[in-house]
This record gives C-alpha cells, sequence and structure tokens, in this order.
C-alpha cells in the first residue's frame, strides 16, 4: 500500500458566519488520482487551497510526509495548483509561462530549456514554444498550464475544476489525457469538481462532500454501485430512491410489495432508503413484474431509451435498450442484488465520521 502524503486533521474554516468546513479529516495516499466531488459551497475547493496554502484553516492542521505545514506559504509547498481559467501570462510566449516558476527558482539556462522540451511534449504541444496564449484554443491553454505546473516536479498537482471552462468534446479528451499525464509521472493527482462523468472517469477515489462534510469515500464503481447514503446515490448518476421497511434480512417491502434482496443488518421492521439505479430495472410484461405500471414518458438518449413509468404514485426512471411506447403497461422486475439499502439518516445534516482514502 503507498505511502500517507497528505493529512488534514480537524480542519475548520469559516468565512464570514458561514463555516465551510468543520473538523473535517481526511487523508491522501501517494500516486492515486483523488477526486473531490460535490455540489456548488460544499467546501471541495476550499480544501484545495488549504492544501495549497492560499488559505489557513482557523482550526486543524495540514501535515504534509509527517511535517506540519499549515503555516508554510504556497511557494515553500511541493505542490503546484492548475486553475478553470488556466491563468497564463498574455506577455510571455508559451515557452516563457513554462519556464517561469523555474526562473524564481534561478535554474540554469539549460535545465530551464530541457525542462520546457520535456512538458511540451509530455502535453504534446511539441513546437509551440513561440506561439503567444492567445492563439491557442481552451483546451490547448490548458495543457500549457498543465505543462507549467509539472515542469517544477511537484509530489501534488492540485486541479481545480480545470476542465470547466472547456466544451464536451475538449473536455472528454482532456480526462484521457490527465489520466495519461498521471501515469507517465507518477505524481499524486488531487482534482476538485462538480462533475460526476468526470469523478468516474480519471479517478482512484472519490470523496464525495456535501456542506463541508464527506458523505463517502470510495472507488468509482464502490461510489457508483454501492452508494452509502441517498444523498450520494442522487449526485452519482440517476436514481431511484425511495422510502421502505427493511422486513428482515434479505427482504425489504417497497411500496407495499415484498422484494427480495441481499442485503443484511438492518434490523427488522426498520424504515430504511432503497436505492434502484434505472438501468438496473427490467420491464416485461405486468403479469411478469414484481409490481406494474405505465410507460408515462419516453426520450431516446442514443445509446438507450429513458422512460418513466408510474407505478403506485411514484414515478420510476428506467433506461433500456428496448422502447415501450408512451401508456404501455408494464411489470418492473429488478433482480436482488440490484436493490441497494442505506440507513435513512436522522437529519440532512449528519456528520460523516473521519474517513481516509
Amino acid at each position: 500500500m503507498s505511502e500517507k502524503l497528505i493529512d488534514l486533521k480537524d480542519i475548520t474554516k469559516k468565512f464570514d458566519n458561514t463555516v465551510v468546513l468543520d473538523d473535517f479529516n481526511l487523508y491522501v495516499r501517494e500516486n492515486e488520482f483523488v477526486t473531490l466531488l460535490g455540489p456548488s459551497g460544499c467546501g471541495k475547493t476550499t480544501t484545495l487551497r488549504i492544501i495549497a496554502g492560499f488559505e489557513t484553516p482557523d482550526k486543524g492542521s495540514v501535515i504534509f510526509e509527517g511535517k506540519d505545514i499549515t503555516n508554510l506559504p504556497p511557494n515553500k509547498r511541493e505542490v503546484n495548483t492548475v486553475f478553470q481559467k488556466y491563468a497564463l501570462f498574455p506577455h510571455m510566449t508559451i515557452a516563457e509561462n513554462i519556464a517561469f516558476g523555474l526562473r524564481i527558482k534561478n535554474k540554469s539556462r539549460e535545465y530551464i530549456q530541457d525542462k520546457i522540451k520535456y512538458a511540451l511534449k509530455l502535453v504534446n504541444l511539441e513546437g509551440y514554444e513561440n506561439r503567444e496564449p492567445d492563439s491557442l484554443s481552451g483546451g490547448q491553454q490548458q495543457r500549457i498550464a498543465i505543462a507549467r505546473a509539472i515542469v517544477n516536479e511537484p509530489k501534488v498537482l492540485l486541479l481545480d475544476e480545470p476542465l470547466g471552462a472547456l466544451d464536451l468534446k475538449l473536455r472528454q479528451d482532456m480526462q484521457y489525457e490527465l489520466i495519461r499525464l498521471k501515469n507517465e509521472l507518477g505524481i499524486t493527482f488531487l482534482y476538485v469538481t462538480h462533475d460526476q462523468e468526470e469523478a468516474l472517469t480519471m479517478s482512484d477515489i472519490i470523496v464525495v462532500m456535501n456542506q463541508g462534510y464527506i458523505q463517502q469515500i470510495g472507488t468509482p464503481t464502490d461510489i457508483y454501485n454501492e452508494p452509502q447514503n441517498a444523498f450520494v446515490a442522487d449526485f452519482i448518476g440517476d436514481s431511484n430512491i425511495l422510502q421502505g421497511t427493511m422486513i428482515r434480512d434479505e427482504l425489504v417491502e417497497i411500496l407495499g410489495t415484498r422484494f427480495v434482496c441481499v442485503d443484511k443488518g438492518f434490523g427488522e421492521n426498520k424504515p430504511v432508503d432503497v436505492v434502484i439505479r434505472p438501468e438496473d430495472i427490467d420491464l416485461v410484461k405486468p403479469e411478469d413484474g414484481i409490481i406494474d405500471g405505465v410507460v408515462t414518458d419516453v426520450i431516446f438518449k442514443g445509446v438507450h431509451y429513458e422512460m418513466c413509468v408510474m407505478a403506485r404514485d411514484f414515478e420510476f426512471i428506467v433506461h433500456s435498450t428496448d422502447c415501450f411506447p408512451v401508456d404501455s403497461k408494464v411489470g418492473i422486475s429488478v433482480e436482488p442484488f440490484d436493490i441497494q439499502i442505506m440507513n435513512r439518516p436522522q437529519s440532512e445534516d449528519e456528520k460523516a465520521v473521519e474517513i481516509d482514502v
């Protein structure tokens, strides 16, 4: 197992009277691509800025390789940050932009030239040394911003929604570029986004945040297939979230009907939240389903149809390559292992406990 690199301990941060992070604990290991994912205002960018040194916590400490760097200025930290708006210097050439940090460190001319060539080759922009930033596309500018960061050989590359200003195709291309760079460079990437697709595509580990707390940490597969609460299930992909009653182990009642599931340990006759992903619902003949309903809406999404099925006053979202026309009477069938059971939180503000990556 890789070594612990960053350790945030009991971090609290307020802006005016608003608590953005409250006793926040997280640690990150070496050589992983870790994504902080959550809605606007959840504290993910503040977390990144505290690690970078642009913000100081009101309480708590930032440990880097076993050393307390809470009050260390940004230029003394072994991290580099790539921002959404690139922050390239418009009056400098591409080579001058990339060399900026190296010149501050008084590196030799030969060293700087070698690093510029290396960085441009790494981001597939060889021959762009003498171009101006304004002559490049958004995707190319973002690559230069990344090149400028990596020439300083940081142990951690911090990326604050770096693809947010790009169009869909460029964003998808850059996702694969970042995966490639992470694999080639062998450094830790800490990435901030509110885009679930980005997180699922690129990450080794996803940290789902809300209201300054960690809701769940896990691999993309774990986060998607085994959400720990309704917030995670709703934020990551489309979900059908229903209230149910756990009758006993492996048996849950939903909408007045009992469904066989595989979950255990929730007790008997306990209220629970139930998550069923749209792609895990099979539409069959009414007599063959567990419950029956009527198709109320159909949208073609390219690789599948998205259908709304009204059943017992609940509108299910269903994804299928088979199309059932509006007003079709259908049965709903779900395999036991596709029904996810979660404890219902006492409140939406229920704190998450300390979790490590």
